[in-house]
């Protein structure tokens, strides 16, 4: 079995060209989708990000904002600046890219942008919608592995999904989002015993630790559909997954490369997120 490659780079490409079309319509309705990043200091990583997400919100007509401030800034500042944001209509996203400096307080941070306009969907409050299944900003990365999924035509409704990795970022919310849409979810973690007798059980098993090749092909089930999340730069410069792609996509019956894969659908997701926000300021 050599696996189908699950081409989040081409879901993306598709998926941005139909958001043009309705960012077209909404400014036809008077309205321009708008998304403001704020980034303190100069984590390179973060600049590198960011450019990602300026250029997918060019691309489909959305207005982008780049706030950049110093790393010496204090919270309550910083807090004044997100403050702004949440009282400009001309901004239906508002995103304070992450990590922060350690003298400020990430939580504080969240927490203090509106949940109308949090498109990365990080908020408690959006939290909670999504765990009751209510309408909510999803997300980034995690909606994204959900669009992949589909877009395969993957059954997920009774399927067993292994999730490893329990961050608030992907690992936690995917498990959840894929839980809503009716699979049995299993969770591994750094303190998960025998690994392999969870991960060789996963119809879906979605790794997202950050450690190159963790996962081998005797950690995956015959024909599973395998969700690569990590990217890990090495010493010679190449980038990989947390899995074993070779190995893995022959005995995977889907799987997703990286680069590649989840990465540009998790740029998509968040002017999917804003575009859907700005609807709401269409006048009936």
């Amino acid at each position: 079995m050599v696996a189908t490659i699950i081409d989040g780079k081409e879901l993306a490409k598709e998926m941005r060209s139909e958001l043009k079309k309705e960012v077209e319509q909404l400014k036809e309705k008077g309205v321009t989708p708008g998304l403001a990043i704020i980034l303190v200091g100069n984590n390179p990583a973060s600049l590198s990000y960011i450019k990602g997400k300026q250029k997918a919100s060019e691309e489909i007509g959305v207005s982008f904002k780049l706030e950049h401030l110093e790393e010496s800034i204090s919270q309550e500042e910083l807090l004044e600046v997100i403050e702004k944001y949440n009282q400009d209509d001309r901004y239906d996203g508002i995103l304070v890219q992450l990590p922060l400096p350690d003298h400020i307080d990430e939580t504080a941070v969240i927490e203090k942008i509106s949940p109308e306009k949090d498109v990365d969907g990080f908020h408690p409050i959006n939290v909670g919608r999504m765990m009751t299944g209510q309408d909510a900003f999803l997300p980034c990365t995690p909606a994204g592995i959900v669009e992949m999924i589909k877009s395969a035509n993957i059954e997920i409704p009774g399927k067993h999904v292994v999730v490893v990795g329990r961050s608030n970022i992907v690992g936690k919310p995917v498990g959840q989002l894929l839980l809503n849409e009716n699979a049995t979810v299993t969770y591994c973690h750094s303190k998960t015993k025998n690994l392999r007798e969870h991960t060789i059980q996963g119809d879906i098993l979605i790794v997202a630790v950050g450690r190159p090749h963790f996962i081998g092909a005797d950690h995956i089930k015959e024909g599973a559909v395998v969700i690569d999340v990590g990217v890990n730069r090495l010493e010679n410069g190449k980038l990989v997954g947390d899995v074993k792609f070779d190995e893995a996509k022959e005995k995977a019956s889907a799987i997703t490369p990286v680069p590649g894969g989840v990465g540009p659908m998790t740029i998509t997701m968040l002017v999917y997120n804003t575009v859907k926000s700005a609807k709401k300021r269409v006048r009936p």
